[in-house]
């Protein structure tokens, strides 16, 4: 039978496929067409994407807000997450507003990095304190684990009813000053 346009319908009855009235895409096997009256209007498109657009940016927001400093690593652990691709988008435009800074804050994390200004300052005035700050013991279950996440060695589950000591600068298997230059260690206790 000769083909009747786009979406006429490929075989019947008497087709070596057996199905009725199923239209071929082309090359391969048998595919749906979807039926839309009409195409949507332009501003439903634009309202949809401004939209997901201001929710990822306050999902940005709120990373900054919690931790300071965001970078891939970070973001990729948040459950409810949008991709890092559409948070890279917001965080640029954000820091094209001169809302935030974007660079290279932590020694030993790859990629991008974006932060407040005043997490920025903090951890210039840390870089500058002579003396290293005292170790942190937080539970494996806290959010600041982020040992085999962001802090070198092995992760430590939060099932584990462990802790987590945070060594500020340091090596976890020596306690010594990190060649990483501050993005410091943790061992479990």
């Amino acid at each position: 039978a000769p083909d009747a346009g786009p979406g006429a319908p490929d075989g019947g009855a008497g087709s070596p496929d057996g199905r009725a009235g199923a239209p071929h895409g082309g090359a391969g096997a048998p595919t749906a067409v979807a039926r839309t009256a009409a195409p949507a209007p332009p501003d439903a498109d634009d309202a949809a994407r401004r939209r997901h657009e201001d929710q990822v940016a306050r999902f940005a927001r709120q990373l900054l807000d919690r931790w300071g400093v965001v970078c891939r690593d970070l973001a990729a652990r948040e459950t409810l997450a949008p991709p890092w691709r559409d948070l890279l988008r917001a965080l640029r435009r954000m820091e094209a507003r001169g809302e935030i800074r974007g660079g290279r804050f932590v020694a030993g994390v790859v990629g991008e990095q974006f932060a407040r200004s005043d997490a920025v300052e903090l951890l210039r005035v840390v870089r500058r304190e002579d003396a290293p700050p005292d170790p942190v013991r937080v539970s494996a279950a806290d959010p600041l684990n982020l040992t085999g996440v962001l802090l070198p060695g092995p992760r430590v589950s939060a099932l584990s009813g462990g802790s987590v000591e945070l060594l500020p600068g340091a090596d976890a298997e020596s306690g010594e000053p990190s060649a990483v230059g501050g993005a410091g260690a943790a061992r479990t206790a």
